[in-house]
Order: structure tokens, then sequence, then C-alpha cells
């Protein structure tokens, strides 16, 4: 088993998106800083992370204070005030933080907390408005991943009984969808090495990565017509 890494955290910004980081870095046995102006939000986590402290992320004094540029990663998800977003990101970058994750509220604030040095980015909405629209078209897909605007990884279900019983290599899947099988699932039994004479089960689950229009091209023939 891999020994779960342990690093130090800062959230500023205790929202609907910054709250559920807390939870899930505090689950996760992870070292957290909430940090809002807010006290309400604020006294919401005393209990729950590491430390929980009322502050402005717009002064530098107070985030010199905190040793804001020490930590391992700093999440900067500030809601609707784009300009308290900025500065807190500016000021983040500046005192050294090595990591800074920051929630964009549109493709404009984005653009600028790239250009001021942002090491990710985030836009939550409209990420989940992909997710939903993607599985909608594409129910098949139990899972899957984005790695850029090409490429997916992802889990796909095979119902059609002309799949079933034929190997990957009977299939084409390489030389026809131009795709990689990573895995197969097969009644919970994951097999992380698949051969190409490995045949296919009904209901298997098919880890697959490879260019998105690709990957919807093999969904959708492993799907029943």
């Amino acid at each position: 088993m891999v020994k779960q890494k342990n690093e130090n955290y800062a959230v500023i910004g205790l929202g609907q998106f910054g709250s559920a980081i807390c939870q899930s870095l505090v689950q996760a046995n992870q070292q957290v800083l909430a940090v809002d102006i807010d006290e309400e939000r604020v006294n919401e986590f005393t209990n729950i992370v590491t430390r929980a402290v009322i502050a402005d992320a717009q002064d530098e004094d107070t985030m010199k204070e905190l040793e804001i540029g020490s930590f391992d990663h700093v999440f900067i998800s500030i809601g609707q005030n784009i300009q308290a977003s900025i500065m807190a990101t500016l000021l983040t970058k500046e005192l050294g933080a090595k990591d800074v994750i920051c929630k964009a509220e549109n493709e404009s604030h984005a653009r600028v907390l790239e250009k001021i040095g942002a090491d990710q980015i985030v836009r939550p909405e409209r990420d989940m408005a992909r997710r939903i629209v993607f599985h909608q078209l594409q129910p098949n897909i139990v899972n899957y991943l984005m790695l850029n605007d090409q490429v997916t990884m992802a889990e796909v279900k095979v119902d059609n009984p002309e799949f079933v019983g034929k190997s990957l290599n009977e299939l084409s899947v390489r030389n026809k969808y131009h795709i990689n099988v990573i895995a197969i699932n097969t009644d919970g039994k994951v097999n992380l090495s698949p051969d190409a004479n490995d045949k296919l089960k009904l209901n298997d689950l098919i880890s697959v990565v490879g260019y998105t229009t690709d990957v919807n091209q093999f969904n959708g023939d492993a799907q029943l017509s």
C-alpha cells in the first residue's frame, strides 16, 4: 500500500467551493488553514480544520503574518469578488507559494489569474456542466477524465453482443479506434495489463485513453444498438 503524503494547505474563501475543499482535505487527514473575511463562515470551521482565521486576503501584512508563502498548496476560492480573488492570488504568489489553485468565475477572470501566475485554474460550474452533458450524450461512459481539450481517459461499459466474446485484437481496438486499453474490469476484478487476446464479457468496464472523438466512437460501438 502506498503511504499517503501529508502536506499543508491553505484555503482562502469559504463559500461552497472552498468549504467543500476544506472538508475533503480534512477527510484526507491533511493540515488545513481556512481563511475568510466573514466571521460566521470561519466559525463554522473552527473545530473542523487545523486553524481557521478571520482575515482579509487582500492585505499584504495579514498574508505575511499567516506565512501564506510557506504552504505546499494554496486554494484561492473567493467567490464573486473578482478583485479580491486577483489580489489574493497576486500576494500569495509574491510571498512565495509554490502551488496556487484558483477558482475563476469566467473566462476573463481565468485569463487574468493565468497572467499573474496562478498554477492551476478551475471553473467548477463549467466543468460540472460539461460532465453532465457528456454523460447525457455518452451514457455508457461510466467515468471519464479530460486530460486536455483533445484527449480523454474513460471507463466504457460493454453491452453490445457483437463485442462480447471477442478479443481486443479481433475488435481491432488499436487500428480501428486508435485508442489504448489500459484496464478491463470484470465483475470487480481488474486486469491492469490487458492482452490483445483477452476476450470481453458482457458488462465489462474498459478503461481507455485516446482522442475524445475516438473514445466517443468506441463508446458508441460498444453500446447496445
